[in-house]
């Protein structure tokens, strides 16, 4: 019972017990929580009017706000979430209530609007001052005009209802951040084109923001460099990696420069992102244009979209002074207002006579999309207005950027991949165990490295919680490295500690310096060896590096010391 005391008061135990409790905490795990948690929010929409804010990029997963219940129905995953979202209606009020706040809000209706082959005729009384003369004196006088007025009829569906702009996931169970490889999405490596150094972080900044304005969420944009070869200096990549995205939607946000830019007389009016202080998002101000909605030709079909942006002061003073030279021909001015998406255009708008000289601030926007059907263009149409609203809110980026590599990969796969590594891991330490077992026939032995291994493992991915490192399959791979570099040190430890017979009667202390000189040797070997890693491949080796320094840290410095004093105890007569 002695040496079992003296194995538990031994302070390099002690100090690994310290830290396996503190890395509960850290871990926080919690299997029972159920709910939705919410991992963004779109800009513009219902949840964000009502007041949900999106969490932070650096908020623990524990911390975020999870939704409990919809209209007093509670929900256990998204399973519950998505089935209850189907069977809200138009115009409905409900109830979101959260582990923080209850919210309030309403439902946005979903419009088509299509034109009909028909067209309806209204009548406008317009008055107008004419100047008459009579007997050789001229006079104003008002006259008033009927204007026959004839459109195409539109038809408005409503067909459901519109997003509610929440992104959300089930609920963690723990604070640690699963990577791209385990939870699915879209990774992508850009190459900025003759960047320097300042504009490389302007990229990033833009990128960020974009991303987030279009409401994607688990967003991961950062600068990583590649090793250079030999006199050659190291070029600079962007690795972006954003969970739930479609590459689709990445291609279209990432893969051009979005330099927006209208003018008037080849002069420019205004700039995206500069110029703009509010872009409508909203079902009101933006949609399919009630004035064309979708029409059929050769090809197929086009969809016309519509949306309201408010322009900032100066930008409606340079609106004003370049209409004020126009001429006014009939309803509209001499020319028009040219809109250009990186240098080439796409859309040419009508200036009304009315807007002549005058510094207005609030104009429409407007664009199409087609398709080999109405739906098809329907949707185009759609996804071209939200990709062009989230430019103009966030700007061009400051140079162009080339698609070096894009990969997608499905959470079912994600999943997958998870499952894999658990098992693979789980049987890696079973055969261990009986290795260990056969070749030293002791348990005192075998249990205490299986304990010191899984404490290794539970450490480093504690130590990934609190720092919000993020556990990818290249990090499971280093996590497996270490234990492995762990395990041989361990028997490097036992052997000394055992084998005495032949070592002339030397003592605890120089037994150990010797196993810790040759573990010491090994470990600063792993960590150079590492280093090159942490910024060749685009960053996409990063995860194993790390990971694997942390790890192979945490055991030499914390596991096993403590594995040693141990078998110090329970070996020893």
């Amino acid at each position: 019972m002695g040496k079992y005391k003296r194995m538990l008061t031994n302070f390099r135990v002690l100090v690994l017990f310290a830290c396996l409790l503190l890395g509960i905490f850290a871990v926080y795990p919690n299997p029972w929580n159920e709910g939705v948690a919410i991992k963004g929010v779109a800009k513009n929409s219902s949840a964000e009017a009502t007041g949900i804010q999106a969490p932070k990029g650096s908020l623990a997963p524990m911390q975020f706000e999870v939704i409990t219940a919809i209209n007093n129905k509670p929900l256990a995953n998204l399973d519950d979430y998505y089935a209850l979202v189907n069977t809200l209606k138009p115009n409905q009020t409900i109830r979101i209530k959260t582990n923080k706040n209850t919210y309030s809000l309403t439902t946005t209706p979903k419009i088509k609007t299509t034109t009909l082959n028909q067209t309806e005729i209204t009548y406008v009384n317009e008055t107008r001052e004419i100047n008459q003369t009579i007997n050789g004196s001229t006079t104003t006088i008002n006259k008033t005009f009927t204007k026959k007025i004839e459109q195409p009829k539109v038809k408005t569906e409503v067909l459901g209802i519109e997003p509610l702009g929440l992104t959300v996931a089930d609920a963690p169970t723990s604070n640690l951040r699963k990577g791209l490889d385990l939870q699915g999405g879209t990774r992508a490596v850009l190459k900025p084109v003759n960047a320097t150094p300042e504009l490389v972080g302007d990229v990033i900044d833009t990128l960020k923001e974009r991303l987030n304005v279009y409401g994607l969420s688990d967003i991961v944009v950062t600068e990583v460099r590649s090793a250079p070869a030999g006199l050659g200096t190291a070029e600079s990549y962007i690795l972006v990696e954003i969970a739930g995205a479609t590459q689709e939607e990445i291609l279209r946000l990432i893969g051009s420069q979005g330099k927006f830019e209208a003018k008037i007389s080849n002069q420019t009016v205004f700039i995206g992102g500069r110029d703009i202080t509010y872009v409508c998002k909203t079902a009101q101000c933006s949609g399919i244009d009630p004035n064309r909605g979708c029409g059929q030709f050769d090809a197929g079909y086009n969809c016309g979209f519509m949306f309201s942006i408010t322009l900032s002061p100066e930008a409606a003073q340079k609106q004003a002074d370049l209409t004020d030279r126009l001429d006014v021909v009939g309803d509209s001015l001499s020319d028009q207002i040219v809109l250009y998406l990186d240098d080439q255009e796409v859309d040419r708008l009508n200036i009304a006579a009315d807007l002549k000289g005058r510094a207005i601030t609030d104009i429409a926007i407007t664009g199409s999309g087609q398709g080999s059907n109405e739906q098809q263009a329907l949707q185009n149409a759609l996804d071209n207005m939200k990709r062009l609203q989230t430019i103009l809110k966030t700007g061009s980026l400051p140079v162009k950027i080339e698609i070096v590599r894009i990969d997608t990969i499905s959470p079912v796969l994600g999943k997958g991949f998870l499952t894999n590594a658990l098992t693979v891991g789980l049987l890696s330490l079973i055969a261990v165990s009986i290795i260990i077992m056969i070749a030293y026939r002791r348990l005192t032995v075998a249990i205490p490295i299986m304990f010191t291994a899984l404490s290794e493992i539970f450490l480093t991915l504690a130590l990934a919680a609190l720092i919000g490192w993020n556990i990818d399959l290249a990090a499971v791979a280093g996590i497996i490295i270490a234990v492995g570099t762990g395990v041989n040190d361990q028997i490097i430890i036992t052997d000394e500690t055992i084998q005495r017979e032949t070592d002339g009667g030397r003592s605890w202390k120089d037994r150990l310096k010797r196993a810790f000189g040759i573990i010491m040797s090994a470990y600063f070997t792993i960590c150079v060896a590492m280093i090159p890693l942490f910024f060749a491949g685009a960053g996409l080796l990063k995860g194993f590096a790390v990971t694997t320094i942390l790890a192979v840290s945490i055991g030499v410095f914390i596991t096993r010391p403590a594995y040693a004093a141990i078998v110090q105890s329970l070996v020893e007569e």
